[in-house]
């Protein structure tokens, strides 16, 4: 009895073994054939992946066609005033440091990736119900933007639904679709994923919070502890905070879709968000990179390479 107890043991092992190895290689094969470099998105990875940890920029594409340009009521550079201006040249080292980063081309203004696909706005697209829509959605960011920061139109009309369906089809679905393989390959590869999401905040942002908040160089977000374990929240926000800069937590930005529909820590999927003070590294007047950019930018550098380092670490005791 004990004999044949431990072959079926051994067998269900074996199958679940089985299993995994099947699962590991199906999303290696999806990986291989996913595009690195699409219309909506780039992905840069190491030649080794060395932790768990995926980084991502979904708004700071700056790929503004001149149809689009064209069709706004807006200049070039009032137009580019709600992207995270640059952030993907802040953090496009990561690779050398083991994680893969993820790069949004398509401007925020003209989809914005940190959006459902399903948050249309219903007075700027044609056809679309309003049925009590999402105060993002009222104020004019939705999926599709109907405006940039300080509330200014984009647009001298409404949208088609063929266009925001266009939109949504080539470059929100493959932006996702690249950015749940990535995920799902750390989760195989090391037990659990941490997307590490990176955006940037007008200044202005903070300063109108006053005293209380005047130090929050970067606000983490984590859906005031609902996307990622304590643990790693903590890992991020020591990281930055032995770099030396000033953190603060959720206020006034806990994260959006991304954050909440891919942070599902029960499921070993964990996600943070980072917004950095563009005026550390930025001229936000003219959208320019400051005096001050390749300093912060080393500084940025250290506390990414401390995340990764760290993770690393956790799952490695994790494997053991």
């Amino acid at each position: 009895m004990t004999h044949l107890c431990d072959r079926s043991i051994k067998g269900r092992r074996q199958r679940i073994k089985g299993f995994c190895l099947s699962k590991f290689f199906c999303i290696l094969t999806a990986m291989k054939n996913l595009s690195h470099d699409h219309i909506a998105y780039e992905i840069r990875d190491p030649e080794v992946l060395l932790s768990p940890v995926v980084f991502s920029s979904p708004h700071s594409g700056r790929d503004y066609s001149k149809a689009f340009l064209k069709s706004s009521v807006l200049d070039s550079r009032e137009i580019r005033s709600s992207e995270d201006a640059y952030v993907d040249k802040l953090i496009d080292f990561i690779i050398e440091i083991g994680a893969p980063l993820l790069l949004a081309k398509a401007p925020r203004a003209y989809v914005d990736m940190n959006r459902s696909s399903d948050e249309l706005d219903p007075d700027l697209i044609e056809g679309v119900r309003n049925r009590g829509q999402n105060p993002r959605v009222n104020s004019g960011l939705g999926v599709i933007p109907r405006v940039v920061s300080n509330s200014r139109s984009i647009y001298r009309g409404k949208l088609t639904r063929a266009e925001a369906d266009l939109r949504i089809n080539n470059y929100w679905r493959p932006y996702h679709l690249a950015l749940s393989q990535l995920l799902a390959r750390a989760e195989q590869q090391f037990g659990y994923s941490l997307l590490v999401d990176m955006h940037s905040m007008p200044h202005e942002a903070i300063a109108y919070l006053g005293r209380l908040q005047r130090c929050a160089q970067i606000v983490l977000g984590d859906r005031f502890g609902t996307s990622a374990d304590l643990a790693l929240v903590e890992i991020v926000e020591t990281a930055l905070a032995e770099s030396g800069l000033c953190v603060s937590r959720n206020v006034p930005f806990a994260g959006a879709y991304i954050t909440q529909n891919y942070g599902r820590p029960g499921q070993s999927r964990h996600v943070v968000q980072i917004e950095i003070d563009r005026s550390l590294y930025l001229d936000e007047g003219s959208v320019e990179l400051s005096e001050d950019f390749h300093d912060f930018r080393k500084q940025i550098g250290t506390a990414l390479s401390k995340i990764v380092q760290y993770t690393r670490n956790e799952a490695a005791l994790a494997a053991e």
